[in-house]
């Protein structure tokens, strides 16, 4: 019995720590044989991905100190960075893919069924 108890908390053991683990891997958007990934510039994916079917561009806000600034105040300079969203229709039977660029790199790829 004692075996038996030793056998399934070595089992709970392994099968919790490899909860745990998770891959290291970025996602990625694979194009025309391609691979387009995070820290990839505009024109790399463009290059690898072609005209996307949408895009997006707005100014993010810049926090100080966990507080971004709401609005602009007379006479002083509140920066932004530029944010730009391309969307990819891979065709019928997969998902959309969302790609968006901070300052002009890849800062994240997600996939929806429809665009966000």
């Amino acid at each position: 019995m004692k075996c038996l108890l030793r056998a399934a908390l070595a089992l709970a053991l392994v099968l919790a720590s490899t909860l745990l683990v998770r891959p290291a891997h970025a996602d990625t958007l694979r194009c025309n044989g391609a691979i387009a990934a995070e820290g990839d510039t505009k024109l790399s994916v463009f290059y690898k991905c072609g005209q996307p079917v949408l895009s997006d561009a707005s100014c993010a806000p810049v926090y100080y100190l966990g507080y971004p600034y709401p609005y602009p105040v007379p006479g002083a300079y509140v920066p932004c960075q530029p944010v730009e969203e391309w969307l990819y229709d891979r065709g019928p039977g997969n998902l959309m893919a969302t790609v968006r660029f901070r300052n002009g790199k890849v800062e994240s790829i997600r996939y929806d069924r429809l665009p966000q």
